[in-house]
């Protein structure tokens, strides 16, 4: 059995728990109850999780004495649009969520960003709590309140800040997940390493492999440091005026890849990031902020763990265009008097932000790392 950890979100009276560890979703009706102003919730899935994880959870609330209903989407990264955002508005409401009442995120980063934002309009204000079934979100997005939907221009730039009340992170909910998502969730992990913690990073060098296999108490070691840290930087620049901020490393070069692949399964959002750490470290070496070699070692990581560590391996890469590619990335959140916002490295461990890094930089970065793709495209 793995070892649960339980850690503290410091936001005062907003403060909440995130408990990691096996068997949470069994446990969830005591878990959830102390925080339930009255004896019911509406559960929001989806049509890939609800097989696995709804039955043991109503079961979980049923026998704490908690009345439920739930509200199953499909599946994919479109219920992030104004018309899933509809749908699930719709669904609370017919329900009779009232302000006071906690809604249930029970999914990946969809349903957590999606369910939060519905929650934090609903009636100026309703309450969820979050539980995540996917490494990638029980290691980022379900912690931290940063709440979205897309629109056509980039991703999550329709949104708002709205804290969980708990997070339960349930590792057992990782068996039944596919390699590649398992693997995309896994960057996210990486990510944690690479901004701000070395030894991490060289702890992942050596147990990722395991970690991936199956390990759970590897597993849950790793979720829990990575919720560690984001609640930290979390309690200490709550709405990414700062810190906060440094926790997009790779995300301006793997979200313009998402918008460029259509969000589609053509590119996870795991795997965007992925390539776009791989690029910030390769542009933070030609800057000459880090050793170029810093980039090899990460890219190696990448590679070795199944994740995609170089731009022209990203499916369609040989009709990408530069120029559209800095379009998408102009369209970034962290955008700033029309400068692009870059999270760079200066060694392993340690991430700076830049808003000064030239566009014709970024281009012949864009341009050499296409190269490979539109080789093979022309042989």
């Amino acid at each position: 059995m793995a070892t649960s950890h339980r850690i503290r979100v410091e936001l005062g009276q907003r403060g909440y728990d995130i408990h990691v560890g096996a068997g949470l979703v069994s446990r969830a009706g005591d878990l959830i109850k102390p925080i339930l102003r009255r004896p019911f919730t509406v559960i929001v899935t989806d049509e890939n999780v609800a097989p696995h994880r709804l039955a043991p959870l109503q079961a979980a609330l049923d026998a704490a004495g908690i009345q439920h209903k739930s509200v199953i989407l499909p599946p994919g990264e479109g219920q992030k649009s104004f018309a899933g955002l509809e749908r699930v508005c719709d669904a609370l409401l017919g329900h009779k969520v009232e302000r006071r009442d906690h809604v249930i995120a029970l999914g990946g980063g969809v349903i957590g960003d999606l369910v939060g934002f519905a929650c934090s309009i609903l009636r100026r204000g309703v309450d969820f709590i979050q539980i995540p079934t996917t490494l990638l979100s029980q290691v980022d997005s379900s912690v931290g309140g940063k709440t979205a939907i897309n629109a056509p221009q980039g991703k999550n730039l329709i949104g708002a800040f709205h804290q969980p009340r708990l997070v339960l992170a349930d590792i057992d909910a990782l068996d039944t997940l596919p390699i590649r998502e398992l693997r995309a969730g896994y960057a996210e992990v990486v990510k944690y390493g690479l901004l701000g913690d070395v030894d991490f990073f060289s702890w992942l060098e050596a147990n990722g492999a395991a970690l991936l296999a199956g390990d759970k108490q590897l597993r849950a070691e790793a979720v829990a440091r990575c919720c560690a840290h984001k609640a930290r930087i979390v309690a200490a620049d709550e709405r990414e005026e700062g810190e906060r901020a440094l926790l997009n490393l790779g995300h301006t070069f793997g979200h313009a890849l998402e918008a460029e692949t259509g969000y589609s399964a053509r590119l996870l959002h795991g795997e965007g990031v992925a390539v776009g750490m791989a690029l910030a470290f390769q542009l933070s070496g030609r800057l000459g902020l880090c050793d170029p070699a810093l980039a090899l070692r990460v890219q190696r990581h990448l590679d070795l763990s199944g994740l995609p560590a170089r731009l022209s391996s990203v499916n369609g890469a040989r009709d990408f265009s530069v120029d559209v590619l800095l379009h998408h990335m102009q369209q970034d959140k962290k955008v700033q008097d029309g400068k692009l916002v870059f999270i760079l490295a200066e060694a392993i461990g340690r991430a700076v932000q830049r808003n000064d890094v030239a566009s014709a930089t970024v281009s012949a970065l864009l341009a050499d790392e296409l190269a490979p793709a539109r080789q093979a495209a022309g042989a």
